[in-house]
């Protein structure tokens, strides 16, 4: 199965990613991942990237094309993969059409700003230990304070409600016109995102028997 995954920031992608991955045992690429392995490996397009990041810039579509490119052409890709981070553009899809590899859906998980919004916003994190709470799913034991190590919790930027309305601006005008593009070559899948993780799960693997 070769699979793009879609969804807003905080629509939780990455978790049904690894089940996905999982029970199809096929790799999930994900854009920042293989672009930090791309810079690790000291790869052509590796080094490319790092120019661009290392002056402060944005990665071009052509540099970030030619390592998901680089990677679809490794073995473990042979019996499908899943796509999480690309494409983000009408642009970018163009481009992975004419690779000519064939993308069996594009699953778009839904969940409304709202909910995205109190789901990021509320977490709060340790920066000693790691752990993750939310102000009203998974509160610890001590307001503020990590149930693991005693250290104070912390709202992490990228989760100041200022940043996600920012993330979540850019993903309407840039990704989710995608659902249109995948809609008209009839490959769009669509999933209402539940409350319960395990129920967005069940959805999900119902919705990929086709």
């Amino acid at each position: 199965m070769k699979l793009i995954l879609l969804g807003a920031p905080g629509a939780g992608k990455g978790t049904q990613a690894e089940v996905i991955c999982e029970k199809f045992n096929i790799p999930a690429i994900s854009t920042g991942n293989i672009l930090r392995e791309a810079i690790k490996n000291g790869t052509e397009m590796g080094l490319k990237a790092k120019s661009y990041i290392d002056n402060g810039n944005l990665v071009p579509d052509e540099v970030v094309i030619g390592i998901i490119k680089d990677r679809l052409a490794e073995d473990d890709c042979k019996n499908g993969f899943i796509l999480d981070g690309f494409p983000r553009t009408i642009p970018q899809a163009e481009a992975l059409d004419s690779m000519n590899i064939g993308i069996d859906c594009a699953l778009s998980i839904e969940v409304a700003d709202e909910k995205i919004m109190q789901r990021l916003s509320g977490r709060r994190v340790c920066l000693t230990c790691g752990a993750t709470y939310h102000v009203d799913y998974k509160k610890p034991a001590k307001e503020g304070i990590c149930n693991n190590c005693g250290a104070e919790l912390v709202q992490r930027n990228d989760d100041k409600p200022e940043t996600i309305a920012d993330r979540l601006a850019v993903y309407h005008s840039q990704t989710e016109p995608l659902k249109d593009y995948y809609k008209k070559a009839g490959k769009l899948i669509t999933v209402e995102g539940q409350e319960e993780v395990k129920d967005t799960t069940r959805l999900v693997l119902a919705a990929l028997e086709f």
